[in-house]
């Protein structure tokens, strides 16, 4: 049998990575952070336990890693749903839809979500994967489509006011309606309501009088 090629080599590594970053997803989800070993994650991914400190230095590292290629994921599909927005309104429309996709996942998601969170507060702090450097790659060229005269800084402020959002979502004992969060985020940057994905019943009161957008 003659031996496989470098690019055979280099695409089953690929789908060995997606399978634990998948994995983890999951069984973070389902578990809690603690709950869930590096063996368990091995398991569901159907690779061997040692794979994993080849990619990957610790589960903190492993599960920002995750985290990050699912926000980046869930962005991109946000983005690229019919219908395709144009024109000169598109940007606003992006930018809404970047801000419900990341407040989605920490309704739809919240365990893994605040999991996440907690990992970043950690002495490994924010680490800049592949994945993270594609999650920024989107949210940078939407703060572009969206008008921002400085992108890369404009994109540090939505992160970090998106980070924010996310955290007063999860907040044990006192968390924030995902709806008023929605609200102040919208109205920082100028966005209509009806953009995105509104919910059915905005929570927190009737949208505020739109702001001048934040460019």
């Amino acid at each position: 049998m003659s031996p496989r090629s470098a690019s055979v080599n280099e695409e089953m590594r690929r789908r060995s990575r997606q399978r634990l970053l998948e994995a983890t997803v999951e069984l973070v989800a389902e578990r809690g952070f603690d709950a869930t070993t590096l063996g368990d994650i091995a398991d569901r991914a159907g690779s061997a336990r040692g794979l994993i400190s080849y990619y990957f230095p610790g589960k903190r590292q492993l599960l920002q890693s995750a985290v990050h290629r699912l926000m980046h994921l869930t962005l991109a599909e946000a983005l690229d749903r019919p219908p395709r927005p144009t024109g000169p309104e598109a940007g606003a429309e992006l930018l809404a839809r970047a801000i419900d996709a990341i407040l989605g996942l920490a309704r739809d998601r919240p365990t893994l979500m605040r999991a996440h969170m907690a990992g970043l507060l950690q002495q490994e702090g924010f680490i800049q994967c592949v994945e993270q450097q594609r999650l920024a790659a989107v949210l940078r060229e939407t703060m572009a489509r969206y008008g921002s005269p400085d992108p890369e800084a404009d994109y540090t402020l939505l992160r970090a006011l998106l980070m924010g959002a996310v955290v007063a979502q999860l907040l044990p004992g006192a968390p924030m309606p995902p709806g008023r969060l929605r609200r102040e985020l919208f109205t920082r940057y100028g966005l209509p309501w009806e953009c995105g994905t509104p919910p059915e019943e905005p929570s927190g009161g009737a949208p505020l009088p739109l702001a001048a957008p934040q460019r």
